[in-house]
Formats: C-alpha cells, sequence, structure tokens
C-alpha cells in the first residue's frame, strides 16, 4: 500500500493516554487506539481531548496514526 492509497478518516479524541498515544472516536461511534505521527512530535504539535484530528487507519486493524488537528 503506498502514501496515496492511505484512507484518511477524521475522529474525535477522547482520552489522552501516556506515550503520545490517544483513544479516538470515529464518526460511526467507533473507538480505536491512534498514535502520534513523527512529524507531529517533531513540531511539537499538541493534540488534547476533544480536538478534531485526522487518522491514517493501520490496514491489518487495531491502532491508528494521528497524521492532522484540524
Amino acid at each position: 500500500m503506498s502514501k496515496q492509497e492511505k484512507e484518511i478518516t477524521p475522529g474525535v479524541v477522547v482520552e489522552a493516554l501516556p506515550d503520545t498515544l490517544f483513544r479516538v472516536e470515529l464518526d460511526g461511534g467507533e473507538v480505536i487506539l491512534a498514535y502520534l505521527a513523527g512529524k507531529m512530535k517533531l513540531n511539537r504539535i499538541r493534540v488534547l481531548i476533544g480536538d478534531k484530528v485526522a487518522l491514517e487507519k493501520d490496514p491489518y486493524g487495531g491502532k491508528a496514526r494521528i497524521v492532522r488537528r484540524y
């Protein structure tokens, strides 16, 4: 799967966990575990509870990567 094929889905941060992990609620009501992308860590972009974020879902399920904060 290349970069263009990654599925971007919007969500809302519900809970902040240690080590830049977050519980994010998707539009369908599903809650998924997400981690912060490396570029967001480098640029020190803070993600707080209630923020709207864009996620790249892992094709194998389970986790997602937060790539943008709206």
